[in-house]
């Protein structure tokens, strides 16, 4: 009964979805209050229904009930209550459920939220979202209904894959997905700023803190699937350039490029037509990212589906949205004059610098994802794009973005003094020089990678302190009381420093042994020496383990005693890969066992990485730098700006 109710509650989310989708919009266009305030309504009751069908999904997962076809693909009644849950979006259908939650969720917020907003743009953005609702729920209950029985239920299910099956990734999507899909929100604002003929200032300030949610949470997302694959997968690596992985990276970098643009706008009017260009492409390529999850056209160890049919349908919804979106902004774009000057030595060219650098990166990556699916397609060639590729197009983007961003953000609006501000950030400049040249002799000269993301990632951290010190005027007590904003920005940018040293000093100083292990007989790799004590059978609670113990010792003395396990999961038939980690602030050590060998003795495979752990942590400090901004009052309100009319047929707002 309560899985029907949930099947009823989402069909009728659809109707909703409708009605929120034509009425306010109507409303807006004729001036009619009483149409506009439909919306309102109307979005929290699609979020409160949609809420209603995932909790009975969610309830069947964790009751086990095998008559619905999802559960039973996807669970089994030994798996962990965890991954009983989180198998909910663990597939292609329950995924596709959480996305419209999520989006129907930024929409209600907007209702709830948007007091401040004037009439008409609430309820065009309202509508806007509520159409993206319309095509996703028609897409689920006409091709991925997560409502299927069984006519025969079986009294087992198949399980869930046991790749899936780990806390890193049970928690992945929903930060991924809260990132994608609240790009909607940026779309919708500047859908409905384009038929309403206004982008001006105050626009700018409104669509702001949910590009910066999105980009918090896709930061978070990328950061747990990176951490995953780290720590779960086995080989030691944190990025693949998977096509998956990228698909969730141009996205971010496209709002990246959206935060900064839409300063411009706010401070400057300028930049009109390309911040609202990027809001419409940020969302585009969030739904570039689930066709190339679940349509099937370009392999990935991370797809949901293998269905051309329903990439054909995902391609519509990108076609409709995507395509109807910059056919408006053709209309309109000439409409959207900038008003500010500035001038080429300042903070908004250095602004405009940051958003070429990101844009084209993320164009960059693209090219390189979808390149085998189009020599495939026209010249019936089957080629691979791999690290290589990406690592060399994309590092110069971000080594100049690096060297940009103290200087761009230490320069004053409208008109700089490149001599002045390189004075201010001479000591920053003096402290990343050393920090290279220690990580050079450290490293022995091995490799210039050493140098060049130490004094990067120093010249970001040191950089983003002499702005603050800048900021405050060269006087400590005034520290306390910069904007929360500034101290956002100083986080987000110090964090992206801390990411340069991590990757760099990883890359450039990793250790890697592979070899034949037998009991009690150690071997030494980078000054460890590591034992193979034991090798035990282990039965976990839906896995059989085969469980290694090994020692690690430094001039005689024990470091650590590291587990690392090889599972196999009897109902999903599949093996997997237990890495056991020492975690330390400039170091990891990583062990993985692999099989038995003929002539005695276990495969063992050993890394020492240098400063891995930095990666997550500056990702997390970029997080919370986001968040930081997200409580500055003057980015939650709109205060202040004067809104004017850029369209000659634009009615005005109320």
């Amino acid at each position: 009964m309560i899985v029907e109710l949930g099947h009823f509650a989402l069909v009728l989310a659809l109707f909703v979805a409708v009605v929120q989708a034509v009425v306010p919009m109507i409303g807006a266009h004729k001036g009619w209050t009483g149409w506009m305030a439909v919306g309102e309504p109307a979005a929290s009751a699609q979020f409160l229904l949609i809420a209603l069908s995932f909790g009975a999904v969610t309830y069947a997962f964790v009751t086990s009930d095998f008559s619905l076809s999802l559960v039973y693909a996807n669970s089994h009644t030994d798996k962990p209550m965890l991954y009983k849950v989180s198998g909910v979006w663990g597939n292609h259908e329950g995924s596709m459920l959480l996305w419209v939650l999520i989006l129907s969720l930024f929409g209600a917020a907007a209702a709830w939220f948007g007091g401040a907003l004037p009439p008409k743009l609430r309820a065009r953005v309202l509508s806007v979202q509520a159409l993206i609702g319309v095509a996703f729920l028609g897409f689920i209950l006409f091709t991925s209904n997560p409502f299927t029985r069984l006519v025969d239920p079986p009294f087992n299910g198949s399980g869930l894959n046991p790749l899936l099956q780990d806390p890193g990734l049970a928690f992945h999507p929903p930060f991924l997905y809260l990132g994608y899909v609240g790009l909607s929100m940026a779309f919708s604002f500047a859908v409905a700023a384009l038929i309403e003929g206004r982008v001006d200032a105050a626009w700018a300030r409104w669509v702001r803190p949910w590009t910066l949610a999105a980009w918090i949470f896709l930061t978070i997302g990328i950061a747990l699937g990176s951490w995953w694959a780290y720590y779960e997968l086995g080989w030691g690596g944190f990025w693949f350039w998977d096509p998956v992985e990228n698909a969730s990276f141009m996205p971010w970098l496209l709002a990246a490029a959206l935060l900064h643009s839409a300063i411009v706008v706010e401070k400057r009017e300028a930049l009109k037509s390309w911040t609202v260009l990027l809001a419409i492409m940020a969302f585009g390529f969030s739904l570039i990212g689930t066709f190339i999850v679940r349509s099937g056209v370009i392999t990935s160890v991370h797809s949901f589906a293998n269905d051309p049919e329903r990439g054909i349908f995902i391609l519509g919804i990108l076609a409709l949205f995507v395509g109807g979106a910059l056919t408006l902004y053709a209309a309109r774009a000439t409409e959207m004059q900038a008003k500010g000057i500035f001038s080429m030595v300042s903070r908004e060219s250095a602004l405009v610098f940051n958003n070429i650098l990101l844009a084209v990166a993320a164009l960059v990556v693209f090219v390189g994802t979808v390149w085998p699916l189009v020599a495939e397609l026209f010249w019936d060639r089957k080629l691979s794009v791999g690290a290589p590729f990406f690592e060399k197009a994309v590092t110069p983007f971000f080594v100049a973005l690096a060297l940009l961003l103290p200087l761009g953000a230490t320069m004053p609006w409208k008109r700089a003094n490149v001599a002045r501000t390189f004075r201010q950030l001479l000591p920053a400049l003096l402290f990343a020089a050393a920090c290279g040249g220690l990580a050079w002799s450290l490293e022995t000269g091995r490799s210039i990678l050493a140098l060049v993301s130490a004094f990067l990632g120093a010249w970001l951290v040191f950089g983003t302190l002499a702005e603050l010190w800048v900021r405050a005027a060269r006087k400590p007590a005034r520290l306390l009381r910069l904007p929360r904003a500034d101290w956002g920005k100083a986080f987000a940018h110090g964090g992206l420093g801390v990411v340069f040293i991590g990757i760099g000093l990883l890359m450039a100083g990793q250790m890697e042994d592979i070899r034949v292990a037998k009991i009690n007989e150690p071997f030494t790799v980078a000054g460890y020496e590591i034992t193979l004590d034991a090798v035990d059978k282990v039965k976990g609670p839906n896995f059989d383990s085969t469980t290694g113990t090994l020692s690690v010792r430094r001039d005689g003395k024990l470091v650590t005693v590291l587990h690392p396990e090889k599972r196999t999961y009897p109902v999903e038939a599949m093996p997997t890969t237990e890495a056991d980690i020492d975690n330390g602030f400039f170091r990891d050590i990583y062990l993985v066992i692999g099989d038995p060998q003929a002539g005695g003795g276990w495969a063992v495979r050993t890394y020492i990485k240098p400063f891995a752990n930095w990666i997550w942590a500056g990702c997390l400090m970029m997080a919370l730098g986001g968040l930081l901004s997200l409580t500055d009052r003057r980015y939650r309100i709109a205060v202040g700006a004067r809104k004017t009319r850029v369209a000659p047929t634009a009615t005005p707002a109320e």
